[in-house]
């Protein structure tokens, strides 16, 4: 059966990562996007470049209609999806709860956790046959991010619910769900908080003495979503360099 893969966010960081590693396992990848559409088609064409099969397509997967539309387009150019990647997500200028706004809140929620919904929604209507679904989190939803990214950290331990709830949910239709929750990973949305030096500043605080990139991000999202981990599935996996 032909692996059909959706990486949302995957033109820049983790995303991107991920696709390019998915791409060369032989995936057909659509590379999902909101604005970037220079970056997306960079990765779709390194995919190309090494031999695998990939598209970009525009969508705010936080719109339900945007999102009904991007899976009628997989469907009539890759086909139907048999594989999700849930990564697009923001990060806010940092700001203590005390100065945050509704508007603030409500839209890191809306990206950040409705687009999950809605594309793991449309996915599992696709995988009649089974399928795999990795949703990415943060070691923020264990540590909370005070100071900083309370909202943020909000969001990505409502992912984690997300992952655990819908694994049981759909374990009957053999649709695995699983979640990685990387911690503090060499990406530009460090930049997105203001901070665009974030990971040099705490890396002292982390076990293994480093950040960490989003290809060992990649990899691990690759292994959950892979037949490798075929009795996997509600499981959490820490990329964080042992905080």
């Amino acid at each position: 059966m032909s692996k059909v893969v959706l990486v949302t966010g995957g033109s820049r960081g983790i995303g991107a990562a991920t696709s390019i590693y998915l791409g060369k396992q032989g995936y057909s990848v659509c590379v999902n996007y909101r604005s970037n559409e220079s970056e997306a088609i960079k990765v779709v064409t390194e995919i190309q470049q090494n031999g695998g099969s990939a598209i970009a397509l525009q969508a705010d997967v936080s719109q339900e209609n945007e999102v009904n539309i991007l899976f009628q387009k997989i469907d009539e150019t890759l086909g139907k999806v048999t594989h999700l990647v849930n990564n697009a997500g923001i990060l806010l200028p940092q700001m203590p709860v005390s100065e945050m706004t509704a508007d603030r809140i409500n839209k890191m929620l809306t990206t950040n956790v409705t687009s999950y919904f809605l594309c793991s929604r449309e996915a599992i209507k696709r995988m009649v046959n089974g399928g795999s679904i990795v949703n990415v989190s943060s070691a923020a939803a264990r540590l909370g991010s005070p100071h900083e990214y309370v909202d943020y950290a909000a969001s990505k331990g409502a992912i984690d619910t997300l992952t655990k709830g819908l694994s049981f949910e759909v374990a009957g239709k053999n649709i695995r769900v699983n979640c990685v929750r990387p911690g503090f990973i060499y990406t530009e949305m460090h930049a997105d908080g203001g901070e665009a030096n974030r990971v040099e500043r705490v890396k002292q605080q982390i076990p293994l003495q480093r950040g960490g990139s989003p290809e060992e991000v990649a990899a691990a999202i690759a292994f959950l979503l892979s037949n490798q981990a075929s009795f996997v599935t509600g499981s959490f996996v820490d990329i964080a360099g042992g905080k």
